[in-house]
């Protein structure tokens, strides 16, 4: 301590900067709780030592403030009352001035600092004077210190700062507060300052809290007892304004004191405000001017200060077109791996970087620029990390000491086997298209690398990607030369070949990507399951509304509803917000007029249906559980010409075959069709077909289109839509039910039309196709595209029952995956067969090596393309 003092003594008298000072200050001495007030130097605290003078003011440290007693506090709900990891609490006691004799602050407008951009508000307690309670970190404490000298702290109209002192914590509060809070729904308390004998205008506490939207504003009339409109000052124990439920704090002095060394330096033990002379204060200064002289006491990560969403900011180097594109396709990656509702993504400029405080609020900088970095705005980058920031390098030149970036031109944009490996040392093996360049140990390296690293399977492992720890408060870097910001496309790689290697290693990459993120602070967690929206019963011809709508009158109950073992329908003519949605009771709205959705035409959809009786009815839903439930109260007595059909953008619980899960984005083609077969009929004694009939219906409605023949989608084996033999981008599921005479058959189908993460999609077999033949095919919606599978599908029943297998096997082997294919049996070490066809029953038939022809069951048998593996299912 008695160094630290001497140290703080020669700082002041020979001109370091007063943010430097002050920040350097605040940096050494807050592990011991003591106090940093800012004040006029008439109301100094007794015994406080001076540290900085200016005009007046003084910055001094004291004795400890502690907060720990819950009364006469009124705690703004915005989020648990906790003080976050190396944040500073604090008290600004303000006095209310009215009129012209207001005070502004005497500098330029430009160098105003506003009280809540730098802050959370945490409690207010209204009085003369006014005193709120924030926190803020070291930073921004120093900001709002120097400023309140300066003359430059604005607070809201009305309020006049006279006094900022940092307060202790207590845990016992921390812990009570946090018990109270808990259970509370995050909102903010509207309190104004108390008005004193004389009438006076009541002022807003502050224009906004830590961002544009969360507002804390002046008490609102409300409403008396006697009906009047009126205010109401909260007293003890009130709950507040309207419903609003607050909490209670009590500041009151501590006697613990700040203990320094008995023994010091007569100038440092005897230092006044009038000994210390005023300094001129640098709008500049920042912690990067004194990055190099700050020691930390323990380390910790950076953490949210201001109730904004954290920011993961982007560099893309020199403001242009191809770095804005740039920065659009690299955060459109990001984006589909954290959750875009915690996180603000958005790029940062060089000269944003310069002269911005972006540091305070950045969670990760993703450095994703091909330019060298300038001098400067690498100082920046760096003294970011010193304070424990985390940095994602993409491809860029920026590197850390010990560590260059060579160019290996063999490699520069060509697909390569990579192996990386995670955090818990299990290893990922993906294709990746290389920059063209390699980290290597420069002189004196050695450097103690993270556990995340990737390297190429060559001669020379050449390393792509590396995490490389920075200072003691706990920065880090994962830099990679592997494109994992870009996904496969045409723009990307020329070749074929190299399109499939990259699409197959997409959902690895994606796999990479939320590894790296995850190691670097973000939570890339599954995104909550968005919030279920009601269904539109819509018609696909006019003619059919009147007799649908005549059949529900006579089949729904008194309440409006059919109900299932399944779920409820709650037939409604309108829908307001009020109205309760869950997994199990769900309203469908019966205005046509009403439906509106971004997302499916009901217009193009009747266009593209051309069928006699299926998918005539629509039960729509912009999200719904699962569509193969839609219709399960509904399809053993809706007349078979009235076709069911349900179709979903999004499902939060999709269904796959067996246990596994169905997942269905944004731009994938979701329906459940409901299809009625005559047991005694073609079909109806071979029902496995249905599956396989579904799955040709999909390819077909692509393939059957004039120019679209040559799109590379394909069936597989028993019930998959696929690109090629590369990967799936669909499947079908089939529940089947007899009742009498009747197979009441609910066909489930998924496949990605326009979503091209984190596999592949039609769009994208499209796009690939107009860059090979310098064609100008048009890309597909999800709408037309299920008219047209469900049309194709109709006449593919009409020809099975009439010709039979027969009928529909020459086009299903046309676009099969599996002419000829070689597959062994149960595991690698199993039977090696060739696959023959299909049975007359839909079953898949092999021919051993002796010759004999088998059949497989996809009820108990899982096809593995990847491996060439039929493979006995896991009971």
């Amino acid at each position: 301590m008695l160094i630290t003092l001497c140290y703080l003594y020669l700082w002041a008298r020979w001109g370091r900067r007063p943010a430097a000072l002050v920040r350097a200050t605040v940096q050494r001495l807050r592990a011991s709780h003591c106090s940093f007030t800012f004040c006029g130097a008439a109301v100094q605290p007794s015994g406080a030592r001076v540290c900085l003078s200016r005009g007046g003011r003084v910055f001094c440290v004291g004795e400890s403030e502690s907060i720990d007693d819950l009364n006469k506090w009124a705690l703004f709900l915005v989020s648990p009352f906790i003080l976050e990891a190396e944040h500073i609490a604090f008290v600004t006691e303000s006095i209310w001035v009215q009129g012209e004799t207001l005070q502004r602050p005497s500098s330029s407008s430009e160098s105003v600092v506003r009280w809540s951009d730098c802050c959370l508000p945490l409690a207010c307690r209204p009085g003369d004077p006014y005193q709120l309670i924030a926190e803020a970190s070291v930073d921004n404490f120093t900001k709002l210190g120097v400023a309140f000298m300066e003359d430059r702290l604005q607070m809201a109209d009305g309020l006049v700062p006279q006094k900022i002192v940092s307060v202790h914590l207590q845990d016992s509060t921390l812990k009570a507060l946090k018990d109270q809070a808990s259970n509370k729904q995050a909102q903010i308390l509207q309190q104004n300052p108390e008005p004193s004998v004389e009438s006076k205008p009541e002022p807003d506490v502050m224009e906004h809290v830590g961002g544009d939207d969360l507002k804390v504003l002046g008490a609102q009339p409300t409403e008396g007892k006697d009906g009047t409109s009126g205010r109401e000052p909260a007293g003890e124990g009130d709950v507040g304004v309207g419903s609003i439920e607050h909490c209670h704090l009590h500041l009151s002095s501590c006697h613990e004191c700040l203990e320094l060394e008995n023994s010091t330096i007569e100038s440092v033990k005897f230092a006044s405000a009038e000994k210390i002379p005023d300094l001129p204060y640098d709008h500049n200064g920042t912690l990067e001017d004194v990055a190099d002289d700050i020691c930390l006491d323990r380390e910790g990560r950076k953490v949210n200060i201001t109730g904004r969403a954290p920011n993961i900011l982007f560099y893309m180097g020199s403001a242009s077109q191809e770095s804005l594109g740039r920065f659009q396709e690299v955060r459109s990656v990001l984006a589909d791996c954290v959750d875009t509702e915690s996180y603000t993504l958005y790029p940062l400029s060089r000269e944003s970087a310069l002269r911005d405080p972006w540091s305070d609020n950045c969670l990760l900088l993703v450095i994703a620029t091909r330019e060298a970095i300038p001098e400067d705005l690498s100082q920046k980058f760096m003294a970011y990390l010193s304070q424990g920031g985390k940095v994602l390098g993409l491809c860029s030149p920026f590197t850390l000491s010990g560590f260059q970036v060579t160019s290996k031109s063999v490699l520069r944009e060509t697909v390569q086997n990579l192996v990386f490996s995670k955090a818990d040392q299990t290893h990922v093996k993906l294709s990746v298209l290389s920059s063209g360049y390699v980290y290597e140990e420069g002189p004196g390296g050695h450097l103690s690398l993270g556990k995340l690293q990737g390297h190429l399977e060559n001669e020379d492992k050449d390393r792509l990607i590396v995490q490389v720890p920075f200072g003691p408060r706990g920065g880090e870097a994962v830099l990679c030369q592997a494109h994992l910001e870009l996904p496969p496309s045409s723009s990307v790689v020329q070749a074929q070949e190299d399109f499939n290697l990259l699409k197959s290693s997409n959902t690895r990459r994606y796999e990479v990507l939320r590894e790296i993120l995850t190691t670097l602070g973000l939570n890339c967690d599954l995104k909550r399951a968005p919030a279920l929206t009601p269904l539109y019963l819509l018609p696909a011809a006019e003619e059919i509304w009147d007799p649908l709508m005549q059949w529900l009158g006579k089949h729904v109950d008194p309440e409006g509803v059919i109900k299932s073992s399944k779920l409820s329908l709650k037939f409604l003519s309108s829908y307001t917000s009020n109205i309760e949605i869950t997994p199990s009771a769900l309203p469908v709205v019966t205005d046509v007029e009403s439906f509106l959705s971004e997302n499916f035409n009901l217009q193009i959809y009747r266009q593209n249906l051309q069928t006699k009786r299926l998918g005539k009815v629509i039960l729509f839903a912009e999200v719904t559980p699962t569509t193969m439930n839609l219709l399960d109260g509904l399809m053993f007595e809706i007349p078979q010409e009235m076709g069911l059909i349900a179709i979903a953008v999004r499902q939060t619980q999709g269904k796959g075959r067996g246990s596994n899960a169905w997942l269905s984005p944004m731009g994938c083609a979701v329906s459940t069709l409901l299809v009625s077969i005559p047991l005694r009929s073609q079909l109806g004694q071979r029902i496995p077909f249905v599956q396989h009939l579904m799955s040709l219906a999909v390819v077909e409605a692509v393939r059957s289109i004039p120019e679209y023949q040559d799109i590379n989608l394909r069936v597989k084996w028993p019930n998959d839509i696929y690109y090629s033999n590369f990967m799936k981008l669909g499947g079908v599921l089939v529940n089947s039910t007899l009742l009498g005479e009747t197979f009441y058959i609910l066909i489930g189908c998924g496949f990605n039309v326009s979503n091209s993460n984190p596999t592949i999609c039609i769009n994208d077999l499209v796009t690939e196709y107009n860059k090979q033949h310098r064609a100008e095919l048009k890309p597909f919606r999800t709408d037309d595209l299920i008219a047209r599978t469900v049309t194709v599908l109709e006449k593919l029943i009409d020809t099975f029952q009439d010709k039979g297998p027969n009928g529909i096997l020459p086009l299903y082997y046309k676009y099969w995956v599996h002419s000829g294919q070689r597959v062994r049996l149960g595991g690698l070490e199993g039977p090696e067969v060739w696959i023959v066809g299909l049975d007359d029953s839909g079953f898949l038939q092999v021919q051993q090596e002796d010759g004999e022809i088998v059949t497989v069951h996809p009820d108990g048998n899982s096809f593995d393309m990847l491996r060439n593996l039929i493979i006995p299912k896991q009971q």
